[in-house]
């Protein structure tokens, strides 16, 4: 079979196995092999991630800590660090550039590479994704899995056939049949409203889809529904995208400890959010006027939306405003996490340049911004977020070496 017509696209996924604590074994030897699950915090409760090792006892994401050392009393906790963790991310993604410019950073562990142009691909796709691995695992000690195929969603799909450490490749002659029997939610971007609609027409596997018609899907769902159609029968036209989009949000959220009801508490971590917030609209020379905040109750989320007078990137502005809210509609309720977020993140308007600020806030943030950028965020900052608390910063699933969402 001539190899030019049978891979007229080559892409490549790249996910890093169980990446934080992966990492985490990689800076503690002593780690590794062990049941390791890494929590937002020496307090916090809930499991980030864990290692295979823990995974082999039934610990899984998401599992309450206490939960998750009865069924494995070995387990081992440690703090998140997603300091530590973008970094390793941008040293991979560096390392991935060198195969190809056409990369699309996917997650912070996840990545995207058309490799069609590579040199040797076309004649040797094996060989090609073995450099890749080795080359990630140069870079960072952490070992991947790759998938390779002709189309997007069949490479995501065969990444994930022989974790950890695996490499599969299916060639696009092959993904129809390769996928039928798949699970249309096992496939990227197919939530389970998706699945649960499409099985009123009889369909729940890929080779189902091939029984009605594309219109179904297009008329439901538009251009996202037809791509479904052909993503189930190894058809996926989406290209990789190495151009980071321009921000449709901002934002940022922290876990508080668990059902904090103190109010002081609560303002602290608003301010902590509000100064994240400024700081990154300053740095990205973008404004905003209407912020999303929000508090997450025991039973779903307190939210509301509210206006600056200007556009702004004041984080005095933003904390004044939530301040307010939260003093006059919160009602007592214990308190799990609150968010942040900027919903028209933009460019300043010319008439609003001489309006919005003062020279001495401008000034200001200048020197706190030039300051905190050199020796550590928050190095600089008010009073009150001296005591904030001591539970990290979490790395955002969005999250990119560069740009607007370079931030943690």
């Amino acid at each position: 079979m001539n190899q030019q017509k049978a891979w007229p696209r080559i892409i490549g996924l790249v996910d890093m196995n169980a990446f934080f604590a992966s990492i985490e074994q990689v800076d503690n030897p002593r780690w590794r092999g062990k049941p390791l699950a890494i929590t937002n915090g020496e307090i916090g409760t809930c499991i980030i991630t864990c290692s295979y090792a823990a995974r082999a006892f039934g610990v899984k994401t998401g599992m309450h800590i206490r939960q998750a050392r009865r069924i494995c009393p070995e387990l081992i906790q440690t703090t998140s660090r997603p300091l530590r963790y973008a970094e390793v991310s941008s040293h991979i993604m560096q390392a991935l550039a060198e195969f190809t410019p056409v990369l699309e950073i996917f997650s912070v562990d996840e990545a995207f590479l058309d490799l069609s142009k590579c040199s040797d691909s076309e004649a040797n796709p094996l060989a090609l994704a073995k450099r890749i691995k080795s080359r990630v695992y140069e870079v960072s000690g952490v070992l991947s899995s790759i998938g390779i195929s002709g189309d997007k969603t069949t490479a995501k799909y065969a990444a994930k056939l022989n974790k950890p450490d695996g490499l599969t490749i299916i060639p696009p002659w092959q993904s129809r049949q390769r996928l039928a029997d798949a699970a249309l939610t096992e496939l990227c971007g197919v939530n389970q409203g998706i699945a649960n609609m499409l099985a009123q027409h009889g369909v729940k596997t890929c080779g189902d889809v091939q029984n009605i018609p594309i219109s179904v899907l297009g008329k439901r769902f538009g251009n996202p529904g037809r791509r479904i159609w052909l993503m189930a029968q190894g058809m996926d036209p989406e290209p990789v995208n190495p151009v980071l989009a321009s921000p449709k949000s901002l934002g940022h959220g922290k876990v508080l400890p668990p059902n904090t009801t103190e109010i002081s508490v609560i303002l602290v971590f608003l301010r902590h959010m509000a100064h994240k917030l400024g700081e990154r609209l300053r740095r990205h020379q973008l404004v905003a006027q209407q912020f999303l905040f929000g508090l997450r109750l025991y039973r779903g989320w307190l939210k509301v939306t509210l206006r600056s007078t200007l556009p702004c990137d004041d984080d005095q502005v933003i904390f004044r405003l939530g301040q307010h809210w939260i003093r006059n509609h919160w009602q007592g309720q214990g308190i799990w996490q609150i968010r942040v977020i900027a919903l028209d993140p933009g460019q300043p308007r010319q008439a609003d340049m001489f309006l919005r600020k003062r020279p001495q806030r401008v000034l200001s943030h200048q020197v706190m911004d030039s300051i905190n950028q050199r020796y550590g965020n928050l190095t600089l900052a008010a009073a009150r977020l001296v005591n904030r608390s001591s539970m990290p910063d979490v790395i955002a699933p969005s999250w990119k070496p560069v740009g607007h969402r370079k931030t943690v």
